[in-house]
């Protein structure tokens, strides 16, 4: 495995990376759109303890982004992220032009099922047959033995799970808790688009799952009860947050539970502070 702060050998194509692959071992794939950060450090982390080589891909993926979406303000930062890769140990860096992962017209995607049209599908229509079509290339590209994802895009990592069972990719599928800044917000590249009030509006994501999650032994209905009073108030604040949805899902299916409801659970929140759109969740025992 590459030592810490040696550079990662980078590949821009699929005909680079085949021939690069074909001298690794067992390998670990960390797909990430650049940005990177502590999240992303801690799944590289991960992947590290799984594999004798990592490989991360840097690719901001346009299919799973809809019309009005931030694509071309996405954060690119690509020799930092380098360098980050290179502080972490990873071994190759994978980052492809739009032109090598979609040579032409992409006709042929993954469609992610009903667990991938509720919730984020719902509101981003599209989005995850565009995040599964991906990965699935990434995975035919790399080949890896072991994917690492961040447990914060809870619904991305259930169908991704959803895609390897039932199109019998042989890959394990590693899930990592979610990595939060100091002052409690889920760390993610879309957090540089907010000013410090927005900064400080968006704080009551990780309260509102907090009072839900202190909330659990009333069951499903005092847990959402709980975490709504605390976006109510976030609505009026300084820098309002502007709720996309609340819900207390099945951990497996992503169907909102009854109020009789036992077992694994995730609550999740999206919502809009300024003109930045974040999410958040929790996994819960009822």
């Amino acid at each position: 495995m590459t030592a810490p702060d040696r550079a990662p050998v980078v590949a821009r194509t699929p005909e680079e990376l085949a021939r690069i692959r074909a001298g690794l071992g067992r390998t670990a794939l960390v797909p990430t759109m650049g940005a990177l950060h502590s999240g992303h450090r801690g799944l590289i982390a991960a992947a590290r303890g799984r594999a004798e080589a990592v490989v991360v891909s840097i690719f901001v993926n346009p299919l799973q982004f809809g019309p009005g979406e931030d694509f071309e303000r996405y954060p690119r930062a690509f020799e930092d992220d380098l360098r980050t890769c290179a502080e972490e140990g990873v071994d190759v860096v994978y980052a492809p032009a739009v032109e090598a992962m979609y040579p032409g017209e992409q006709l042929v995607t993954v469609d992610p099922g009903p667990m991938g049209h509720v919730l984020e599908g719902a509101s981003r229509p599209g989005h995850f047959a565009g995040v599964l079509t991906v990965v699935a290339k990434l995975f035919h590209m790399v080949r890896p033995d072991v994917a690492v994802f961040g447990q914060k895009d809870a619904q991305q990592l259930a169908v991704i799970r959803r895609m390897v069972r039932d199109l019998a990719f042989g890959v394990t599928v590693v899930g990592v808790p979610t990595v939060r800044d100091s002052d409690g917000l889920a760390t993610s590249s879309r957090n540089v688009y907010l000013s410090p009030a927005e900064r400080t509006g968006a704080l009551a994501l990780s309260r509102a799952l907090l009072a839900g999650a202190d909330a659990s032994v009333t069951g499903p209905v005092g847990i959402l009860d709980a975490a709504r009073e605390v976006l109510r108030e976030a609505a009026s604040g300084e820098a309002p947050v502007e709720l996309d949805y609340l819900a207390l899902v099945d951990a497996h299916t992503f169907a909102e539970v009854g109020p009789d409801h036992r077992g694994e659970a995730v609550l999740l929140v999206a919502a809009r502070v300024g003109s930045t759109r974040l999410i958040d969740n929790v996994p819960l025992t009822l």
